[in-house]
């Protein structure tokens, strides 16, 4: 059942009497990795991004200081997907119900006792409701620290992407281009059919315009307005060697982003002003 993730790290292998006796389960981390079942062209596997979410924290969790508490949930394999659905293979939850599973989940971890829930989330489509969960999961429990984070998003990884890829692969690779292929190719290379891939970025793109596809004033798309093939980005690039450099980039970073997170404390006022 663990998968990726340390057998001893694994939330569901605990039982009820292992939870009771955990001594601080207010500053215990518990880590929801969430990804989507959604093509991702024709040369990689549907589960990309739930095996990155998983494969990423699972290897991080490997190497993670054993005094730093942290379990891992079951990958949320679904999550909102619907600018895919148009390409075969692509199960998309609504963004009302990818919000109530997170709220749920919460209500039921609080009860348990714990206090710091973290959703590593690998698929760009969906940041905006892991955020609004996350929010609204504060104001309903007020101790309750939730972190909505994007697992591409730790510093490490900006360097090595740079030194492996160019500027528009960076930019505008967003889906099963060269980097997401290369990553792929490292953690499950037996399901990575590089005979098939292509190369396919968008055409017309906005020029000497602040819009872009996800810059900081985006414009809504759906996959096929991009790509005919379901392509972003050049996966005829992609390697392993690559691919073994960015994951140990992104382990490096959420070795370090599980320890901020037990370390976390809830900023408050300094008091009330005079």
């Amino acid at each position: 059942m663990h998968g990726f993730i340390p057998p001893e790290r694994y939330y569901p292998y605990l039982t009820q009497t292992d939870i009771e006796a955990i001594p601080d389960r207010a500053n215990t981390v518990i880590l929801q990795p969430i990804g989507a079942i959604e093509q991702h062209g024709p040369h990689l596997p549907l589960a990309v991004d739930a095996a990155i979410a998983s494969g990423i924290l699972g290897a991080a969790l490997e190497v993670l200081d054993s005094d730093i508490p942290a379990y891992a949930l079951p990958t949320l394999y679904y999550g909102k997907s619907n600018e895919h659905w148009h390409f075969p293979g692509t199960i998309s939850l609504s963004a009302t119900t990818l919000l109530a599973i997170l709220m749920d989940l919460a209500d039921s971890l609080y009860r348990a006792g714990f206090r710091k829930l973290a959703f590593v989330n690998a698929h760009g489509g969906q940041p905006e409701v892991l955020a609004i969960a996350a929010r609204d999961i504060h104001l309903k429990y007020g101790d309750f620290c939730v972190f909505p984070l994007f697992l591409w998003n730790v510093p490490q990884v900006a360097e090595v992407a740079e030194a492996l890829f160019d500027r528009k692969e960076i930019e505008w690779g967003i889906h099963a281009g060269g980097i997401e292929t290369s990553l792929m190719l490292s953690l499950l290379p037996d399901w990575v059919k590089m005979e098939r891939a292509v190369f396919e970025f968008p055409q017309n793109l906005p020029q000497n315009s602040l819009l872009s596809m996800e810059g900081r004033l985006p414009f809504a798309w759906a996959t096929q307005d991009l790509s005919k093939s379901g392509v972003l980005g050049d996966a005829t690039i992609a390697t392993r060697e690559k691919g073994d450099r960015l994951k140990a980039a992104l382990v490096a970073g959420w070795v370090q982003a599980i320890g901020d997170l037990h370390q976390f404390e809830q900023p408050h006022p300094l008091g009330t002003m005079q």
